[in-house]
């Protein structure tokens, strides 16, 4: 048994009532950030495509970088991913890791004879497969809060949105011999499990037991998933001076994560523990496209720009809940000592099937390369990434009135949100005979107009590299390593000194493997 429209209603109702809520604004934003790409070589110069070609990365990146090839080419890139967290919450230090293997990058350049008689000397024909982003992380927490649980939270919800009671025992179903129970909105299901209660005939505002019992919390997050992209990318070499290029990039988004949390009480009444579980499954295709050009000022300076248009990708997600208590027997008794407590000790939410689509930012490049004779060279670029003019859609409610209202509630938040990141990457290769040495500096900067949590967001990629070369073969590995810092909050209060965010410090070591050959 479903009832979408019923669920449908109180998710909305929720989502729209609080802008803490606003879960698909960082949908917008994880789906649209990108730190590093390309072959080793390019990871080893810190991300660099906007100024430097001859590689297959300017296929994805800079495609007219594509123009300097003389001759045909096949690549494939694996790499190896370690991701570490080290997470604070309230009086406690955790660690984690987990690794993950991919595919990096597969190319293919298909170059044209050169033509000695025209200003047009070779144009290329480039297809990759490139992996745009990883969504790979895995974090836990745990710590004595004195002041609230998670159901608490629930609590907030519902008196905010000033649910009925009979709303919610019709959002939920009784178990029986042969079903589970099953609950139509998360406050239902706590209702369902006698966890909150109204202290009214009408409803709210609604209450718990052992409100003043300290809880042992604990809590873990592990998603998996990434953004890969198909680009196809043409080419042309003008007088060994211009080169121009565009492309097209046909985006796939996977992306899963199950969080579960636990309240353990301190000498409780009622409820030993409770547990909230949460999963997310989301996929989603898209396009975009991107037109480059670099200029040859002297065989040893170049300079070259960048512009990719915003990703409109198409979003399919499916949300689900459940809640797991243990009750203590005898613990809720009616008048004639009878226990009227839970018989159920696990409810599941009916799950959320949501579509809506983003558009991500425009992203601008401009960067220099300077060649030294033929020791090597130095190349840099500065990008800007619009994030403040992401926008999230959806038409998925009947009501054109209810689209409109997500589409401008979204626009808002994002806008408050986020603002115009300008990122600076720098980096160095020297050659020696066949032999290539790399290095390599990117810095991302904070995209978010506000640090409510004192926290910065800034991301440092150190990267390093080497490689060998020669007429018809290239192997090339790069390691890059990222700190940055972020924040997860389990839960949020009406009150803000009532709840804890967990404070992560995220270390991530990329290692990728080129190999390649011309022909």
């Amino acid at each position: 048994m479903t009832k979408p429209k019923i669920w449908i209603g109180l998710f909305c109702s929720l989502t729209f009532s609080f802008p803490t809520f606003a879960q698909y604004a960082s949908d917008a934003f994880r789906y649209s950030e990108i730190n590093q790409t390309g072959s080793a070589r390019f990871q080893g110069l810190g991300g660099n495509h906007t100024a430097l070609g001859g590689d297959p990365s300017s296929i994805s990146g800079n495609p007219a970088g594509l123009g300097f090839y003389s001759r045909s080419e096949v690549s494939l890139s694996p790499s190896i991913t370690n991701f570490g967290t080290k997470t604070s919450y309230i009086d406690n230090t955790t660690s984690d890791s987990k690794s993950n293997f991919n595919l990096a990058q597969a190319s293919l350049v298909i170059t044209s004879q050169p033509s000695f008689q025209r200003k047009w000397k070779r144009s290329s024909l480039g297809i990759s497969y490139s992996r745009q982003q990883s969504f790979q992380n895995r974090f836990s927490y745990s710590g004595l809060n004195n002041r609230s649980a998670y159901v608490d939270k629930v609590i907030d919800d519902a008196n905010n949105a000033n649910l009925a009671q009979s709303t919610l025992a019709q959002d939920y179903l009784p178990g029986t011999s042969t079903e589970l129970p099953l609950a139509y909105s998360e406050a239902a299901a706590y209702f369902g499990m006698q966890y909150i209660y109204p202290t009214t005939s009408a409803g709210p505002p609604y209450a718990r037991d052992d409100r003043q019992r300290a809880s042992n919390q604990s809590g873990i997050f592990d998603s998996k998933g990434g953004q890969t992209q198909w680009t196809v990318a043409y080419a042309g070499n003008y007088d060994d001076k211009l080169y121009i290029g565009g492309s097209i990039g046909f985006t796939r988004i996977k992306y899963d994560y199950s969080h579960s949390f636990t309240d353990s009480f301190v000498n409780p009444t009622v409820f030993n523990s409770a547990s909230q579980n949460e999963e997310l499954s989301a996929s989603g295709n898209g396009i975009n496209a991107t037109f480059g050009l670099i200029y040859k000022v002297s065989p040893t300076l170049q300079f070259g720009g960048a512009l990719t248009s915003p990703t409109f990708m198409a979003i399919k997600e499916t949300f689900t809940q459940s809640l797991r208590a243990d009750y203590i027997r005898g613990s809720i008794l009616d008048d004639n000592g009878n226990d009227v407590g839970p018989v159920e000790n696990y409810i599941p939410v009916a799950p959320n099937d949501f579509e809506y689509s983003i558009t991500s930012p425009l992203r601008g490049s401009v960067g220099a390369t300077v060649f030294l004779s033929n020791k090597g060279f130095l190349t840099g670029s500065l990008e800007y990434v619009g994030y403040g003019a992401m926008r999230v859609r959806t038409n998925f409610y009947s009501a054109s009135a209810d689209n409109n209202a997500f589409r401008d509630d979204y626009k808002a938040e994002i806008k408050d949100t986020y603002k115009g990141a300008v990122n600076a990457r720098l980096g160095g290769e020297y050659r020696a005979g066949i032999w290539r040495g790399r290095l390599g500096l990117a810095y991302l900067s904070d995209p978010y107009r506000f640090a409510s949590d004192d926290i910065n967001r800034d991301k440092l990629l150190f990267s390093l590299g080497a490689g060998v070369r020669n007429s018809r073969f290239f192997a090339d590995i790069s390691g890059t390593y990222n700190t940055f810092k972020s924040v997860y909050t389990p839960y949020v209060l009406n009150n803000s000194e009532d709840y804890a965010s967990a404070r992560i410090t995220n270390n991530t070591v990329n290692v990728v493997l080129s190999i390649g050959t011309f022909f």
